[in-house]
């Protein structure tokens, strides 16, 4: 028996935190969504215990405020020590805010999924179908054509709904990107951990907040998973099986090592986990994306799982926005797929490479490690500087960016914006609360001079916020529409730095590309025009 049919804009399959949040993304702009995930409810125990500061700024984007301290916490410090408790990496990341929010929030997972769910819950664009599974995926080979989806729920039935475009957040096994006819790469790294989710019974302070133990007889670490939850690991090392470590009996024995036991904490859950690394080599086939788990997968160490994964969602919602509405062509997919790929490549590596560093179980080795980095941690200190650290977050190198006549970005093209504070009449907060989401022409010119009637047409084709920052210390009572003041000195230095006096950011807080003046402007969206395949009003 098949159920009658349902159109949607965009049909998501996978309910989990990337498919909550793209639909959640989508549906404000007013796209129809409707949603297939195989389980009947979300799972209870939580998988990622982090996001990095650019995600919180897109859950912010999708309604999910006020994060800190009711669903995370500032992850703070990490610190990584070896068996003798010796510091061999210190990184705070709590006091860099690039993105407006802390460089790392601890959160307890399964509070993320249930806020997104009640939002989409009461989201009048967001059709959720919970315990269906997709079995069959036909795509109507016209330009024009949609996809048609066949699940099968519950009992039994069958039910067929059709939508303009399907995504895949749909995790590592996808039924999505089989369909593309893709697999995930394997970069041949992988470890098994065992996974202690704890609830302690005593108040307890953990300085640091988050901590690594790289010791060659076992790796290990302690890390916030949120207010009231934290979380245990433990490397499988040689001579043990799966089935001798996954039991109650070895979690408390491990635990032991952080005076952690029954009569002091709850073990809300273990598992064995074994982590894998790669990526899709396509994320796009006609009208079949993929996003999420479904794309990429890595080890922890990095904390970019999940932040990937939003990133997708960030890059994607803006995009398949456009697309329907006839504002960009079907290229803009191939430069998600392009940018997306090439930048989560880099997350990727770093957190295998990370990761042999952590899993490093020969002493001779270890000792070796040690060595290096406890001096390259001296010598900063004597420096009174900081060691030097890749950061998981780099600027996009590929896809929808103003280019040199080489072929590269042009600086700042490619970099995430910044957020800080800005004052607007007696409004002051957050750049996106003030000015609003979407695309923004940021410039310290007076728009009037500086934008042309097509620049403004075709700006306001694409829904552009066109904002004048005005110098920290002008009276925010002063400001026009259009205008705020930079209160904490950000955006100008921002310009200033880039030889610029206006810059194009992307609704996904990426900077499409700058200019400094009215020529060089309209060159910069001439050349946005163009690639978006959008026709320039007339």
């Amino acid at each position: 028996m098949t159920a009658p049919t349902a159109h949607a804009d965009i049909l998501v399959v996978g309910y989990g935190p990337v498919g909550q949040l793209l639909a959640l993304l989508l549906a404000d702009r007013g796209r129809t969504v409707t949603v297939v995930e195989r389980w009947p409810q979300a799972y209870p125990m939580p998988r990622a215990v982090a996001f990095d500061g650019e995600g919180a700024r897109t859950l912010s984007a999708a309604g999910i405020g006020g994060l800190v301290g009711r669903i995370g916490e500032s992850s703070g410090e990490y610190l990584w020590q070896n068996a003798d408790g010796q510091v061999l990496l210190h990184i705070d990341g709590s006091e860099r805010k690039l993105a407006g929010w802390p460089e790392s929030t601890s959160m307890y997972q399964p509070a993320l999924e249930a806020e997104m769910e009640a939002r989409g819950a009461r989201h009048a664009n967001i059709t959720v179908h919970r315990g269906h599974q997709v079995v069959r995926i036909v795509e109507d080979a016209a330009p024009d054509g949609t996809v048609e989806v066949t699940a099968v729920g519950p009992d039994g039935d069958e039910r067929t709904l059709t939508a303009s475009w399907v995504v895949g957040c749909d995790g590592a096994n996808s039924f999505v990107r089989q369909a593309i006819g893709t697999e995930l790469s394997d970069l041949g790294f992988s470890h098994d951990w065992l996974v202690c989710d704890i609830v302690h019974h005593d108040e307890r302070t953990f300085r640091p907040n988050n901590l690594q133990i790289c010791d060659p007889a076992r790796p290990r670490t302690s890390v916030s998973a949120g207010p009231g939850h934290r979380r245990y690991e433990f490397m499988r090392v040689a001579g043990e099986t799966v089935e001798e470590l996954n039991t109650p009996e070895s979690c408390w024995r491990l635990l032991e090592h952080f005076d952690v036991s029954p009569e002091n904490s709850t073990l809300r859950r273990h598992h064995v986990y074994s982590f894998r690394a790669g990526s899709a080599e396509r994320w796009h086939l006609g009208r079949l994306v993929i996003a999420g788990d479904a794309a990429h997968v890595m080890p922890p160490f990095a904390g970019q799982g999940m932040s990937s994964g939003f990133r997708d969602a960030g890059a994607l919602a803006w995009r398949l926005d456009a697309l329907l509405a006839g504002r960009a062509g079907p290229e803009v997919l191939d430069h998600y797929e392009e940018e997306r790929r090439t930048h989560v490549r880099h997350a990727i590596t770093m957190s295998v490479n990370l990761g042999r560093i952590i899993c490093q179980t020969d002493p001779k080795a270890g000792a070796d490690r040690d060595l290096v980095m406890k001096a390259a941690a001296e010598r900063a200190t004597a420096a009174g500087t900081a060691p030097p650290q890749r950061s998981p977050l780099q600027p996009l190198t590929k896809g929808f960016l103003h280019r040199t006549a080489n072929g590269r970005p042009a600086k700042p093209a490619g970099a995430l914006s910044p957020q800080a504070r800005v004052a607007q009449g007696s409004r002051t907060g957050l750049f996106d609360e003030i000015v609003g989401l979407g695309f923004v022409l940021l410039t310290t010119e007076d728009p009037e001079t500086l934008l042309t009637e097509p620049d403004r047409s075709f700006l306001a084709t694409l829904g552009t916020r066109i904002v004048r920052i005005l110098p920290s210390g002008t009276d925010p009572a002063r400001t026009v529409p259009g205008e705020v003041v930079d209160l904490d000195d950000v955006y100008v230095p921002f310009l200033t730095t880039a030889a610029a006096t206006t810059a194009l950011v992307r609704p996904d807080f990426y900077v499409y590309g700058a200019a400094a003046g009215p020529e060089a402007t309209r060159a910069l969206l001439d050349e946005a025009r163009t690639q978006l395949r959008a026709a320039m009003p007339v």
